[in-house]
């Protein structure tokens, strides 16, 4: 859920899910817990409520905003999941808002006996009867319908009550803060959790989502401790690891990258992102908010693997009249997901889907790739023509072409950028072709939001090319270098201007003892035993002028603002000031900034950014464009900044760059250095 749900829905929800989750304990203690495989050794896949709870679409909440959600229809999505998704690996029925109403003697969660008039272990019996799992939804933080004046007591805890378990002041927390913050600090609290846990494995259920955990969901920066839930999620995987059933436990929404090693420690997946829906008379459309996932998953992609994966939102591909979505559209989500080891979890009526979203649901070598648990990285964001790539085990290269743009274009994969040498096997997935000894590159026609999905599979070559050289840094007399794992190699050789001037037993290095102002082409070979690798595709650019870097303020006198931008304080910034309110008719340009000789440099921008990302264009004198995507903090904390790099290409003496965003509000600025 999130805070762009309509209201009369928001509320509804909050409603029927007012207490955080629960399960009844065992009737017996066992010595040696059970051996089970590991839990999200690989995405889940399976089906979730929310989409068809969220819509406007005709027919399918016809009594009210959340109103699809029933026993009823639950199962029939599951006999429908049953029969023409699970052969292909599809196995989850999750539950989401909705199913609660209120809370029994000890504060544990009840169902809303007028939509699931049996009670969720049937549902649950049911779902597990055809084969499938059974997920949950629950929130964060304690139910004040639950709370009784602190009177409520826990469950299996003699002397602890709900009084026992919040704050004296009955702080709030969660994304809509429609509930008490939990005190860990009372032993009382881990046993309410425990509590929750347990009556959900009494139940059967294999799945929790946590959702409003903070920081995240634009709360919980560090001056806001109360949207801190870190102990909450630590509380509940201890609490989950002891129910006696394994079940999988994920976050949920728009959790901040900055608490990665949490999540990773404490769950088994988090959203990296808003709601996907749109709230609206279909399910999704593409602005809103399908295209941001490119953006925001960046930052999250190391992050993934097994045990844990970023989690996209639902896949809502199926049905073409109900998605919003054109067929391009559909195919590049679905690849998109599939390519970055996302859950693959349909939002759709099952019960209609279309013959074009089956065959992209059910596609056996776009599923292996989601499966693979391989997630996939953008070779550069700087424009909106993406190549998106991962190297795989066997040798492959499973290689994505995007076109984000809103007209057609045409994206081209370079095999050198790819890290693929000599000639190779080009197999177009979706159109289910092959085309052999192809060399150099990848090249499509794409429509407007339009992809291309490859596997290319290089002939026999002992040392793979390394892969994405970029620069990360730059001083007057010295270069960072990052690349991607040749495969094979042990140890990598470092060019410039095809000299060697450095090795390396990382795929990465700085090299240094260069001339300031001075240009240079960098390349990398991969060595094994003696061997060598052909070079990597080159990176040109020039080290800072003597006395340089130089750092350009966004908000000094020189620098030109339009619309709403303006100067606003930020006590870490540099001089204490930044430039915000930059988006849609308001910019900002620096201007003034001088280089000696015409070629590429290594810009650096500092900027803050408490929301998930934010993208801008970088226009350098009215001319060249690129794009920028700022990482962001997720959790509402606008005062820290962070940097990211852009290679660009200056011209000798003044130079203008104009940061802006025709079509929403980007990240503050604080400088530039060149």
């Amino acid at each position: 859920m999130s805070l762009r749900r309509h209201t009369a829905l928001v509320l509804a929800a909050i409603a029927l899910v007012s207490t955080a989750a629960a399960t009844a304990p065992a009737d017996a203690v066992q010595d040696q817990k059970p051996v089970h495989p590991q839990i999200a050794a690989k995405p889940y896949m399976g089906w979730s409520s929310w989409s068809l709870q969220s819509t406007n679409y005709p027919g399918v909440n016809p009594d009210g905003p959340g109103s699809f959600i029933s026993e009823k229809n639950i199962l029939t999505q599951a006999n429908a999941l049953a029969t023409k998704l699970k052969p292909y690996g599809y196995e989850y029925i999750n539950i989401d808002a909705g199913w609660q109403d209120g809370g029994d003697e000890y504060g544990r969660p009840v169902a809303n006996l007028k939509r699931f008039p049996r009670g969720m272990k049937a549902v649950g019996d049911d779902i597990h009867k055809l084969g499938l799992k059974f997920g949950i939804y629950t929130v964060v933080g304690l139910g004040m319908d639950v709370y009784r004046d602190g009177n409520t007591p826990i469950y299996d805890a003699p002397g602890c009550f709900t009084r026992d378990i919040v704050y004296p002041d009955l702080r709030k927390t969660n994304g809509w803060d429609a509930a008490y913050k939990i005190n860990y600090a009372s032993p009382c609290a881990q046993k309410y959790a425990d509590s929750i846990a347990r009556l959900f494995a009494s139940w059967g259920v294999d799945f929790i989502k946590m959702d409003g955990v903070g920081p995240g969901s634009w709360k919980g920066a560090p001056d806001d401790p109360n949207h801190n839930n870190t102990e909450d999620v630590e509380a509940w995987w201890r609490a989950v690891q002891n129910a006696g059933r394994p079940m999988m436990y994920t976050l949920s929404w728009s959790l901040s990258h900055r608490y990665a090693d949490v999540w990773k420690q404490n769950s088994n997946g988090w959203r990296i992102d808003t709601d996907v829906e749109c709230y609206c008379d279909t399910i999704v459309k593409w602005d809103s908010s399908v295209k941001q996932r490119w953006w925001d998953v960046a930052q999250w992609i190391d992050d993934a693997g097994p045990g844990h994966w970023n989690n996209l939102d639902a896949v809502n591909v199926g049905v073409g009249a109900m998605d919003g979505l054109t067929d391009a559209e559909r195919q590049s989500y679905m690849t998109f997901w599939a390519i970055n080891s996302a859950p693959l979890f349909a939002g759709d009526d099952l019960t209609k889907l279309d013959a074009y979203g089956l065959k992209l649901l059910t596609n056996r070598e776009v599923i292996a790739i989601n499966q693979s648990g391989n997630p996939a990285r953008p070779l550069n964001q700087d424009q909106l023509q993406q190549v998106w790539y991962a190297q795989n085990a066997d040798g492959s290269t499973t290689v994505a072409l995007f076109n984000l743009a809103d007209s057609p274009a045409t994206v081209t994969g370079r095999f050198d950028q790819l890290g693929i040498g000599g000639k190779a096997t080009v197999r177009d997935i979706w159109a289910d072709t092959n085309t052999r000894n192809v060399s150099g590159q990848v090249s499509a026609a794409l429509p407007a939001h339009g992809s291309k999905l490859y596997k290319i599979t290089p002939g026999n070559v002992p040392v793979s090319i390394p892969a994405d050289l970029t620069a990360t840094d730059v001083s007057r007399t010295s270069v960072s270098l990052n690349w991607r794992p040749s495969a094979g190699a042990t140890s990598y050789r470092v060019f410039a201007n095809g000299k060697q001037v450095a090795t390396s037993t990382k795929p990465g290095t700085v090299v240094g003892g260069l001339q300031p102002q001075t240009q240079y082409t960098f390349t990398v070979q991969g060595v094994k035993y003696g061997r060598t690798s052909d070079a990597s595709a080159g990176i040109t650019l020039y080290t800072s002028k003597s006395g340089g870097p130089v750092r350009y303020e966004a908000e000094a006198p020189t620098s030109t603002l339009t619309g709403d931008a303006g100067v606003s304080g930020c006590t870490l910034c540099s001089g204490g000031s930044k430039i915000g309110n930059i988006g849609y008719g308001a910019t900002v340009t620096l201007n003034d900034i001088t280089v000696p000789a015409t070629g590429t440099y290594l810009v650096k921008i500092a900027y803050t950014d408490g929301d998930t990302s934010r993208q801008s264009m970088l226009t350098v004198n009215g001319t060249d464009s690129y794009w920028v995507n700022y990482r962001g903090l997720g959790d509402n904390d606008w005062g820290t900044p962070q940097t990211t790099y852009l290679p660009m290409k200056l011209t000798a003496g003044a130079n203008s760059i104009k940061v802006s965003n025709p079509n929403g509000y980007i990240a503050d600025i604080d400088w530039i250095t060149v």
